[in-house]
């Protein structure tokens, strides 16, 4: 049994139990979010899609902690100018993990 869900503007397929990393919730650690932007399911027997959303579908997660990924780094050339510029940043994130899947 699986949903996909968007999630902060992006679509991720999840599961029961499943641990992902999101773009940033403003929600605490150990908050519960509820999700209720489902786009597809499956529950083993049969496929739902949504046009677009589903409705009553919903799911369910706990945030396990926030956190910073690997840096990224942009750099910016244009020959024969002299023109050079490096920087970089750390995407914030935020760890889940999927409670229950209702839908």
């Amino acid at each position: 049994m699986y949903a996909i869900v968007e999630i902060a503007g992006q679509q991720f397929r999840v599961e029961k139990d499943m641990t992902l990393k999101v773009p940033l919730l403003n929600k605490e650690a150990g908050d519960t979010v509820e999700f209720d932007r489902v786009l597809m399911a499956n529950d083993g027997s049969a496929v739902k899609i949504g046009q677009p959303l589903l409705e009553g579908a919903k799911v369910e997660a706990k945030v396990l902690e926030h956190g910073r990924d690997k840096k990224v780094i942009v750099f910016k050339k244009k020959r024969r100018k002299g023109y050079k510029v490096k920087n970089g940043h750390r995407q914030r994130f935020s760890k889940i993990r999927i409670e229950n899947l209702a839908l």
